[in-house]
């Protein structure tokens, strides 16, 4: 018995929800492999033998991994699923992808977006945007998981996995990567970010003007509410919610957010939950650890300047 864990990256490294995935993992408590697929993967390589709990890492090397494509990446584990009890991968989008086509080709039902492993087969995942956590026993011969990332801490760097080399299957050649447009910051990316500070549609034109220097400040990264995004005050990855990222900061300062069931679904894991808002009776406030009734257009540049002086 042993667990396969799908590794994700981000240019020539890691993501941080493939730490997390592996110690989501660790909670089976059997041996751990980590999937590792690209192009020119030394660098890759060697971080990922580090992963704490994971005894080897399985390369898989090929030219079309460069830009890996969902059915390039199924093909590559159902070569090797038949050799694992478990298979689980991070709530992403690429792994809320992958893995229904990996259970549809084994024939076995998926459990998804599980932010609890109580026993060997025995589940807790959310529903109704959260207001329910539901536990489910599992009694598929393999279990097929994905994980929500943020209900895990990352594993640390202290391990020392064994590297195995293992064969690319060739291109499907189904579709093809065309291109992509990244769009480059240099604050710490959403759904990782120590910090989260968003805003809500009544920032209006001024949500970057009013944001941008406290989140520089703070060095925390950039949300928004759908409504927010919707409006077009805010770009579409940086919504936050249950439709869009799901995060859990040590601190989230919610700026003119109301509180809707969904946007709560996604920050609901936030250690601690400043709500800033002119409405007392904003549902916010009933989750918040701290919360300030005030004109945000006032309280937002008095907060720049008060970080400036220290």
């Amino acid at each position: 018995m042993s667990v396969l864990v799908l590794a994700e990256k981000d240019g020539n490294q890691l993501k941080p929800s493939t730490y997390q995935a592996v110690t989501a993992a660790s909670a089976w408590q059997l041996p751990i492999d980590l999937l590792v697929y690209g192009d020119n993967l030394d660098a890759m390589a060697a971080e990922a033998r580090q992963l704490a709990g994971v005894r080897r890492v399985l390369l898989a090397q090929a030219g079309h991994f460069q830009h890996p494509l969902v059915e390039d990446v199924l093909e590559l584990v159902l070569g090797i699923a038949n050799q694992y009890t478990h298979v689980l991968s991070a709530h992403s989008v690429f792994g809320k992808s992958v893995i229904p086509g990996i259970a549809a080709r084994l024939d076995i039902a998926p459990i998804t977006d599980v932010i609890e492993i109580r026993t060997p087969s025995t589940y807790v995942r959310p529903s109704y945007a959260g207001n329910i956590l539901s536990t489910i026993e599992n009694l598929e011969p393999v279990q097929i998981i994905t994980v929500r990332a943020t209900a895990f801490r990352a594993c640390s760097r202290d391990g020392e996995a064994e590297l195995v080399t293992i064969d690319a299957p060739a291109v499907r050649g189904t579709s093809k990567w065309i291109g992509e447009q990244l769009t480059h910051s240099e604050r710490p990316e959403l759904n990782s970010a120590r910090v989260v500070i968003a805003g809500g549609r009544s920032l209006g034109e001024e949500f970057n003007n009013l944001l941008d220097p406290i989140a520089e400040r703070l060095d925390a990264a950039i949300g928004a509410t759908r409504a927010c995004v919707d409006a077009g005050f805010a770009a579409n990855e940086l919504q936050v919610g249950q439709t869009g990222t799901i995060i859990a900061p040590e601190l989230y300062i919610a700026v003119g957010i109301s509180g809707a069931m969904q946007h709560l679904a996604g920050i609901k894991d936030s250690k601690i939950i400043v709500a800033i808002n002119h409405d007392p009776d904003a549902p916010i406030f009933k989750h918040a650890d701290y919360g300030l009734v005030a004109d945000l257009f006032t309280v937002l540049p008095e907060l720049n300047t008060a970080l400036q002086q220290h």
